[in-house]
Parts: structure tokens; sequence; C-alpha cells
């Protein structure tokens, strides 16, 4: 009697097993396909890239519209097809620009390599400082990694986030999810050095965004193409950044539901998380976890024992209350509390990768700097660039100051293997072993298809590359101003 009874329970117990197999062979079915599209998406960008340096050829993306809009990008578009990575086509990021002023031409729009005319050296120069400030520095990275996020998800990738207060301006740096960002000064030397060379021609929209892929680069991560031709706000928007930066304590829904208002999918969600794979995580962002979670007077449950004790051993002396919200990029490290011996990556003071067509790269000569774009290969820069009153760059920003600065916070170093190791593996790997810092992290393990993509990066880098690049891409093109829609700053820091 027993066993009849006992069958009906082992058949429904079957017929899960069979579902949970069938669905799971549908998703790793499904990952082999989108490995296959994305690694052709990342192969055609490349494509058009080099395409596109023929300057005889390219003519730029002019696209004319009657549309009133002060904005390039439309939040309802990647909305309507939120998992094709569609980075490809300019004009599925750029719409408004191009307008025609009464007997004159379009107005360019974004495109690759746009100030091949009007600035040749710009890129290089770019490439050439975050360089030679992350041999000193290689919190450079996930400083300028955290800033572009910052910039591009609150009203788009338009270097509002740089604006100081003035009349007329509510600077986001005020907003508590902005309170720790660092890179500002990366930025400004930047571009006093671009304004010495070309006049007004760089934006700080543009400087940001390359700036961001150079640090993404030296830190071990993937190459990804950019476009230029961004113009800057003469707005800041606090009180958006205030609301809408994705908070360190969100669960799973609201993070989704945060990313997904900017247009990004499930897959791009836990694939842009993946940048906590550089940087310090300050304890007030995640101290609840550790002593009083939900108001329990008891840790999260769902960190690994081990690990919540390391944690508690950092952050010692900070008070457990709610952090302020922050968004999903760690800040860059302290340099009174040294990052490991692998955190600035396999990336050596003298070489730097080059992208290859799966995402890796293959070590390159880097040469020092001199700021115009061109190598120098026998003098090198001195600390300060040359920042004597008689300076051309001296002015307000130093880099000595830059280099000696500290922050007093304390925190956590992310776990990274370097360029070796696979950028972002590591961070998906703590996930599967409950050792994510942030909740908002470890709350990637709550849902069934976020844990398939964290389980998905931490058994395939490549995979994880290529992905990463091409949310990068979509990242940097988010509402950006072209046109007359916005300005080129004379000074990052103070509109025009």
């Amino acid at each position: 009697m027993n066993r009849i009874q006992s069958r009906p329970p082992q058949k429904q117990k079957q017929k899960v097993e069979n579902k949970k197999r069938k669905k799971m062979l549908t998703a790793i079915y499904e990952l082999a396909m989108m490995r296959r599209v994305s690694f052709l998406v990342f192969l055609l960008c490349i494509v058009i890239s080099f395409k596109n340096q023929n300057a005889d050829t390219k003519k730029g993306l002019n696209i004319t519209t009657t549309s009133t809009t002060s904005r390039s990008f439309s939040y309802e578009y990647a909305a309507s097809d939120p998992s094709a990575f569609q980075v490809v086509a300019g004009a599925l990021f750029l719409s408004d620009d191009g307008k025609l002023e009464e007997g004159g031409e379009p107005y360019r729009s974004m495109e690759y390599d746009f100030y091949r005319d009007s600035c040749p050296q710009a890129e290089g120069t770019i490439r050439a400082m975050v360089r030679y400030l992350h041999k000193s520095r290689s919190d450079v990275a996930p400083a300028l990694l955290r800033l572009v996020f910052h910039d591009c998800f609150i009203e788009g990738c338009d270097a509002s986030i740089l604006l100081d207060d003035a009349e007329g301006v509510d600077s986001e740096k005020k907003s508590p999810p902005n309170e720790s960002l660092k890179g500002y000064d990366v930025i400004n030397i930047i571009k006093e050095e671009l304004e010495e060379i070309c006049p007004g021609v760089v934006s700080c929209a543009d400087i940001l965004a390359l700036a961001a892929r150079e640090g993404v680069v030296l830190a071990g991560g993937p190459f990804y193409p950019l476009y230029t031709g961004r113009k800057d706000s003469r707005l800041a928007f606090a009180d958006i950044a205030t609301l809408e930066l994705p908070s360190p304590n969100a669960d799973l829904s609201e993070t989704l539901a945060s990313f997904a208002s900017r247009g990004f999918d499930l897959r791009e969600t836990v694939t842009l998380l993946g940048a906590h794979s550089i940087g310090v995580i300050h304890c007030k962002f995640f101290n609840n976890r550790l002593h009083n979670f939900g108001r329990s007077n008891e840790p999260d449950p769902s960190l690994d024992p081990d690990f919540l004790n390391l944690l508690r051993s950092k952050c010692r002396n900070i008070s457990s209350t709610s952090p302020t919200p922050s968004p999903p990029f760690a800040d860059s490290p302290s340099s009174s509390a040294a990052p490991s011996a692998d955190f600035d990556g396999s990336v050596s003071s003298s070489s730097a990768p080059s992208p290859n067509f799966d995402g890796s790269f293959s070590s390159s000569a880097a040469p020092s700097p001199n700021f115009n774009g061109s190598p120098k290969s026998t003098t090198a820069l001195s600390p300060a660039f040359d920042a004597s009153p008689s300076s051309p760059t001296a002015s307000i920003f130093s880099l000595e100051a830059l280099l000696a600065s500290t922050f007093d916070e304390p925190g956590i170093n992310v776990t990274y293997d370097g360029h070796q190791g696979g950028f972002g593996t590591v961070y998906y790997r703590s996930l599967l072993q409950n050792r994510g810092v942030l909740y908002a992290d470890q709350q990637l393990m709550a849902g069934e298809e976020t844990g398939i993509w964290v389980r998905a990066y931490a058994s395939d880098v490549s995979l994880f590359r290529r992905d990463f690049a091409l949310a990068m891409m979509k990242l940097s093109n988010l509402r950006v101003l072209t046109g007359p829609m916005g300005q080129i700053r004379l000074n990052c820091s103070k509109g025009a």
C-alpha cells in the first residue's frame, strides 16, 4: 500500500526534473546561439570601424529629421527591442541631429574618428594621457569607468556630471550617489591639453567616453569601438541623479527595472554589473549587510561566513547605518591602502593591449606620451606635466596633486586577477560562492535567468568580454547631444 501511495509523488518529482532539464537545455542552446551572434556583431563593429578610417570614403552619418526633441536617443526604441545589442548602425542611437541651417550644410552627426580633420591628435592624446596616469595610479581605470556610468545613466552621455554649481546649474556632484566619485581631475587635465592643441574642438563628453574606454583596456577589459561627436550639456540633473541611479541595496527586480528604464535588458544588466571587477567598494555601501541586515540585528544570511568575517575586518569602525544609493560601478581604491600586486592587471608600464576580433588583446609597445598624439621614446614627462607658472598647462589643475591624492574612506579591494585571469570572471565566480560585496550584486543569483548568465560569464571569459564591449558601446551612446543641441565647453566644469 505504501509503495502504491508513493508512486504519484515520484512521478510528479520526475516530471518536475524533466521540465527543469528541458529548460536548462534550452538555455544552453540559446547561450550557444547568442555567443555566435555576439561575436558576429562585435566583428562587424570592428570591420566598420576600420572601414571608416578611410576619410575619402567616409561621409559621416548625417541624419536629417524634423524632430524637435533635444536628445538623440529614445528609451522607447531600446525598450521595444531590448535583447538585440543594436550598436552597429549609428542611426539606431542617433536621430534628431543633422538639422539644416538656412543656406547651410547639415550638422555632422556621430561617427567614427569624428575629429580626423579638426583635431587628428585627439584620440591619441586621450589614450596617451590615461596610460601615463595609470602607470602611477591604477585607480584611474575604475574611477573613469564609474564616472562615465554616472554621466550616461542620468540624461545621457553629455558630461553633465562634470559641471560645478553655477547660476542655473545644480551640480550632480552633490547628489548622494555621486559624493564618492573620482576622476574629475583626470578629465580636466586631458581637456586642458586638448585645448592647447585644438582649442574649442573636442567635447568633454567625448573625452570622458574615450578615457573610460582606455581605462577599461588598461584594467584588462575589452577594447570597443566608439562613435565620437558628442556635445556637452548646458545643464546638470542633480535631483534625477539622486532618485534614479541604481542603489547598492536594491533587490533584483528593482535593479532590472532601473536598467530597463535606460533600454538595457536582463542580459545587458548582468553584463554591466561585471564592471565591479575593478576598484574599491566603500564600507558604507554594504555595512548594513554585516551587522543589521533588514533591521534584524543580524548579518545578511546570504553572505558566505568566511567572507562576512573578512568584510567585518575591513569595516570595523563604520556605523551600521543604511548607505546612500550608489551606482553599480566600484569606486577607485585608496592610495593609502595599496591595491594588490595584480590589481592593475598585466598591462606593464611599457606595453598596452591592442584589440583582437575575439575581444582579447595582444601586447604592443605603448610609447610614453608627449600629448600631441605622437610617441615620445626618450624623454619622460615630469610628475607635474611641467606645471610651472609659465607652463600653458599649469592653470588650476595639478597632476602632482592628483597623483598624491588619497581617499580616506575604508573599503575593500575587489578581487581581480588581472588580464590573464579574465576581466569580470572573478566577479561572477564570487557570486556563485555567495561572496558578492553589494547586496544588489548577490541578488543576481536570486533570479533563474540572471543566474544562468552569471554562470555563463563565470565559465566563459570570452563571452563576457564580447558582451561587455557591446554593452559599453550601448551605454556610451545613450541620449547623446549632437549638432546644435549641445555645446563644446572650454572648461569641463563650467558651462559656456
